[in-house]
């Protein structure tokens, strides 16, 4: 399957939050949406692995995604390295997205950072017709994405590029609030988190008012921008 756009994220609920409003928006018109999740978020204070692994599921299902894969790198500790580089070359060759969405260059969790820099480099290094990789015993063509953005996480950077996402608010919060483990919820015994607050939740909404301000819509979401040649 060819996808049009292909997210990444170094944490299940890392594309929902930051992102969604882009890829349920799309996929209502037609275009082949997917997300690679890079670790199954097995250090977050809240739930478990196996519980955000049911928690990805119902939000690619809310989002409309033609696909969801995690490649299981180690939460916390995967590195930018020869052997994770050819894990996402894999997927990118295996799908072919015109265009890649990944974490933001630069934020709160060591893992945005790495994981956005890993993304960039495996998006050109999967170009390079010298590197090789067999999926299901064949050799794959080499594909490099047209596009590179980055979405915006915790930090407020400044955004190349301001998506309309009005009308997709509500899918956006529903795929977001499929985390039950990871955001508010009174009832929760678990220690609380930067992400746990109402105050967090009700932030999402706020800063894509914020971003749709920017080009005169309702809601919107912001990335910075990489480019690479065909």
């Amino acid at each position: 399957m060819k996808l049009d756009i292909l997210a990444i994220g170094a944490h299940p609920d890392d594309v929902e939050l930051s992102c969604s409003g882009v890829l349920a928006k799309e996929a209502s018109r037609g275009k082949k949406t997917g997300i690679l999740d890079l670790t199954r978020g097995e250090l977050g204070t809240r739930g478990s692995a196996e519980i955000r692994d049911q928690e990805a599921a119902a939000a690619a299902k809310i989002l409309g995604l033609s696909v969801r894969e995690n490649i299981a790198l180690a939460d916390g500790f995967f590195t930018n390295d020869k052997e994770s580089q050819l894990r996402i070359i894999e997927i990118i060759r295996k799908y072919r997205p015109e265009i890649v969405l990944c974490n933001a260059i630069d934020d709160r969790h060591i893992d945005h950072g790495k994981g956005s820099k890993l993304a960039s480099d495996a998006c050109f290094l999967s170009g390079l017709k010298k590197i090789e990789t067999i999926l299901d015993g064949k050799t794959q063509e080499a594909w490099r994405p047209k596009h590179v953005y980055h979405y915006i996480q915790w930090k407020n950077l400044q955004p190349d590029v301001v998506v309309d996402i009005s009308g997709f608010m509500d899918v956006k919060m529903k795929s977001v609030l499929a985390y039950a483990s990871q955001f508010y919820d009174p009832n929760n015994p678990d220690n609380n988190t930067p992400i746990s607050s109402k105050n967090f939740q009700d932030s999402v909404k706020y800063r894509a008012q914020d971003l749709g301000r920017l080009i005169g819509t309702d809601y919107a979401e912001g990335f910075t921008v990489e480019r690479y040649p065909a």
